[in-house]
C-alpha cells in the first residue's frame, strides 16, 4: 500500500508474530467496551440499547471480532441492520468510537496486529454511516485520514 508502513497481519505472521486466540480477542472486546461504557459521549447511547445485555452483547461481539481478525466465520448477523434502529447517533459519535477503538488495539497488540482490527472497523464505521446516513453523506475528516492512513484508500 502507497505510503502505508503498516504491515498486514499475513505479513506480521510471516515475520513470526502471531495472531491473537480467542480469549485475547474477547480480552480486547471487554476492555474496549468497559471503556465505552464509561465514555460521557458515547457510553449513554450504548446503555440506552444494551442496558441489562451487555454480557451477550460482549459475546457477540467476540464471535465478530473472531470472523473479522482469525475468520473463523462463525458471526451470522447483518451489522448495518443492527444500527439502522439507532437514534442520535451522529458522525461524531463514530469519532469517539473509533477513538477509543484505537486506543484499546494499540494498547492491546503490536501494531501489524493492532491494524488488523483498525482497518476493518474503519471501513465498517464508513460503511455504516453512509447505510444510517445515506450516500450523499460525508464521512468525517479524521475518519477519512485514518481509513487513507491504515488502508491506503
Amino acid at each position: 500500500m502507497p505510503g502505508n508502513n503498516l504491515q498486514t497481519a499475513s505479513d506480521a505472521v510471516a515475520q513470526g508474530a502471531q495472531l491473537p486466540d480467542e480469549a485475547e480477542i474477547s480480552a480486547f472486546v471487554r476492555a474496549f467496551y468497559a471503556r465505552v461504557r464509561a465514555d460521557e459521549s458515547i457510553g449513554p447511547l450504548f446503555d440506552r440499547v444494551i442496558s441489562g445485555r451487555w454480557d451477550q452483547h460482549l459475546t457477540t461481539m467476540d464471535t465478530f471480532w473472531s470472523s473479522i481478525v482469525l475468520g473463523s466465520k462463525r458471526y451470522r448477523g447483518h451489522v448495518l441492520s443492527r444500527h439502522m434502529m439507532l437514534a442520535g447517533i451522529e458522525g461524531h459519535h463514530f469519532d469517539r468510537w473509533l477513538e477509543l477503538f484505537i486506543d484499546t488495539a494499540q494498547a492491546t497488540f503490536n501494531k501489524p496486529i493492532a491494524a488488523e482490527f483498525v482497518r476493518p472497523a474503519l471501513r465498517i464505521a464508513k460503511s455504516l454511516q453512509l447505510g444510517m446516513y445515506g450516500m450523499s453523506y460525508e464521512v468525517p475528516a479524521g475518519q477519512r485520514e485514518l481509513l487513507e492512513r491504515y488502508t491506503g484508500r
